[in-house]
């Protein structure tokens, strides 16, 4: 059999899959869940040992650490990934949730009921955990799943999905509905791609060359998420305990992932106090800084930004820094290089907060609070299917709703149209 019979395959079983999980009831799904949080910490050695085969071979391969924290399944990730799918299973199952009603003149009730999307494929990069968050995901909301996992986590995401069928074959749910594609060949994505009579949705998690060849070369709608260019403003009416604290979270905390701050904007009338401080802060961490003109006035001993650092998406230690006049720059700093990712504002002011909040339109915007919050797990989603970035259908972290669309419904009594 070919690489493309193969995924047409997989995908038609799928396909079979999804009418039979879009009838399962909330019991039923749940218990599924919750079987497949206890496979993975049952299994919890192989998965390390099968993961340790992968991490041999990135260290080979020369990865970069950042690319190599993704790929790791530590007790903690195991763990990690177990607890997701027993909170996702806590969460309400949104399949036939009627969320408008509303009455015409002629006596119609018209509504609207969530159902599952159908078929959703998964392409990504690195992160072998994504394989349960998705599954568990797609599971909830009636939705069968085909996940593409990139070759170097396919001994990871093997070993992951033997858990996951074994506990759909424990719980009565179609082993079909959750499938990994075991084959590393590029022509398994290109053929994927082509499928849209059999899947709905591609959603890719990874670098920004791999969503561009998945939108490139799709049939099938996709959800997008180029980079994440993720901005913290500190106002000239922010606590500077607030800002410091936040600024290095944002940052520092695990510089690899799409939340992490790359660039820091910083009011000109606090710039003279905050600057030392989150000098000394992101020094001590070994971060590399990059400042514009005004900024190296003031930090003497960092390197000259340059036009590409304010687009950038640097995953590493390494930070844009750039001293603005007011909000009003500040915003159009964030429109003209952000990636409507994340962005957020430090101050005690209400007025500004609440502008920062009703102009800035990125798929998460906050307040007095790291952009690491940006995160399906964080926001209370249960683990995430991914952040899009794209204003249609789902917007930011996609959780069970995102996986959902809706249909109408209407009821009558023997009503005609005249």
């Amino acid at each position: 059999m070919s690489t493309a019979e193969l995924v047409k395959k997989i995908a038609r079983e799928a396909r079979a899959a999804s009418r039979l999980v879009a009838r399962l009831s909330t019991d039923i799904k749940n218990k599924a869940l919750h079987a497949m949080a206890d496979e993975l910490l049952k299994r919890a050695n192989t998965l390390k040992k099968e993961n340790q085969k992968d991490l041999e071979a990135a260290e080979k391969n020369g990865l970069s650490k950042a690319m190599i924290d993704r790929l790791t399944l530590s007790d903690k990730v195991i763990k990690g990934m177990a607890d997701g799918l027993r909170e996702v299973a806590a969460l309400p199952d949104p399949i036939g949730e009627v969320t408008s009603m509303w009455k015409r003149p002629n006596g119609l009730k018209i509504g609207r009921m969530r159902i599952p999307l159908g078929v959703i494929g998964i392409i990504y990069e690195s992160r072998p955990n994504v394989t349960a968050d998705a599954a568990g995901l797609c599971l909830k909301s009636g939705n069968a799943v085909i996940l593409r996992g990139g070759s170097e986590a396919i001994h990871s995401n093997r070993a992951i999905a033997e858990c996951l069928s074994a506990a759909c074959a424990l719980t009565g749910v179609p082993e079909a509905a959750v499938q990994v594609i075991p084959t590393v060949e590029r022509e398994a994505v290109l053929a994927m791609l082509k499928l849209e009579e059999y899947i709905d949705l591609i959603i890719p998690r990874g670098g920004e060359g791999l969503i561009r060849f998945t939108v490139e070369n799709s049939k099938i709608p996709v959800i997008k998420h180029y980079k994440g260019v993720c901005h913290v403003f500190v106002d000239k009416a922010a606590d500077m305990d607030k800002a410091v604290n936040i600024a290095f979270n944002a940052k520092v905390q695990r510089p690899g992932v799409c939340n992490a701050m790359e660039t820091l904007l910083v009011h000109e009338g606090v710039a003279k106090e905050f600057l030392p401080l989150i000098h000394g802060r992101y020094k001590e961490a070994g971060v590399e800084m990059r400042g514009c003109e005004a900024t190296r006035k003031i930090l003497r001993d960092i390197t000259a930004a340059k036009e590409e650092d304010w687009g950038a998406e640097y995953l590493d230690l390494i930070i844009a820094i750039k001293i603005v006049k007011d909000m009003d720059e500040a915003i159009e700093h964030i429109e003209n290089y952000g990636s409507l990712h994340t962005e957020s504002i430090i101050t005690e002011n209400y007025t500004n907060a609440q502008r920062f909040i009703d102009t800035v339109n990125s798929s998460s915007v906050m307040v007095n609070a790291s952009t690491r919050f940006s995160d399906g797990h964080q926001f209370g989603l249960g683990a995430e299917i991914g952040i899009s970035t794209t204003k249609i259908h789902a917007y930011g972290p996609m959780g069970l709703e995102g996986l959902t669309t809706q249909k109408f419904i209407v009821y009558g009594d023997g009503q005609v149209r005249e």
